[in-house]
């Protein structure tokens, strides 16, 4: 998961973007400070739990909706925090008394419009993503494979989808077996071996990383589709032979180079110096 901040009206509001379900995830009490109009963040955390109690007791579904997720506290911590789709923030906001009411509710479906524009047109999404990476000092080679590898990416997870596998916990449990296969190293080991939190792991891959990954999931997916796999099983099958191919790639390039394609590069910003 991706995490950064987005503005409403001057006051920042923590989000969290799944790429396996596509969703962002909104803190809830960030959401609740806003429509309370309360500057103090505590006096603010204390109603969202005493409404999130009422509406339990209520049996609304609004509060089992909300997902505990970490994100970045005013300490400087990432400290689990209840987030929500914006599917699920419309609900609660009809559950608050308050002038900034409609207007959140026009931003929230503003940012739920700007990802349907995206989906009719990827080509927006696309250029987003150069745009955030040329900004962030990516060299164009690196661009080009990063964006291959996407759209091998998506070819496989289309193939998930027509094929029984559901979005969400079923998408990462493939995802993750075919990377343990190919690195030796699941997603979370390899995103603290290159010191990364909530940051995108592709995002933060070399080169060659990048490339053994579609290796790896190009394999998976032409596996599956001359099996016709369907279903968790058939395609955990299939994922593990997948990752198997770019493994055996891996260890023959290392063999010649006398190089680890694995690594702890990252393109995370330089710590400050105290």
């Amino acid at each position: 998961m991706e995490q950064n901040l987005t503005i409403f009206e001057g006051h920042k509001i923590r989000r969290i973007y799944d790429e396996s379900t596509e969703t962002w995830y909104f803190s809830v009490v960030d959401i609740i400070q806003v429509l309370t109009q309360q500057p103090d963040f505590q006096v603010a955390r204390k109603y969202w739990n005493k409404l999130k109690e009422r509406l339990k007791n209520e049996g609304s579904e609004t509060v089992t909706n909300c997902h505990q997720l970490k994100m970045l506290a005013n300490d400087g911590k990432m400290r689990l925090t209840d987030a929500a789709d914006p599917e699920t923030l419309l609900r609660l906001i009809q559950s608050v008394p308050s002038p900034k009411a409609e207007p959140i509710k026009l931003w929230l479906a503003k940012v739920g419009y700007e990802r349907m524009q995206e989906l009719a047109d990827p080509e927006r999404s696309v250029n987003r993503a150069r745009e955030n990476w040329q900004k962030h000092g990516r060299s164009e080679k690196w661009i080009q494979q990063r964006m291959m590898g996407q759209e091998t990416r998506n070819k496989l997870t289309d193939y998930w989808k027509d094929h029984e596998v559901k979005e969400g916990e079923e998408f990462a449990i493939l995802t993750n077996i075919i990377h343990t296969e190919w690195a030796d190293l699941t997603v979370q080991e390899h995103k603290k071996l290159k010191g990364l939190k909530s940051q995108n792991l592709r995002d933060h891959m070399s080169e060659a990383e990048l490339i053994f990954t579609a290796l790896a999931e190009l394999s998976t997916r032409q596996i599956a589709e001359s099996a016709n796999a369907t279903g968790m099983d058939e395609n955990k099958t299939a994922s593990k032979k997948g990752g198997r191919i770019a493994k055996q790639a891996r260890r023959e390039l290392e063999s010649k180079t006398g190089r680890s394609v694995i690594n702890g590069q990252n393109f995370l910003p330089p710590k400050k110096s105290k």
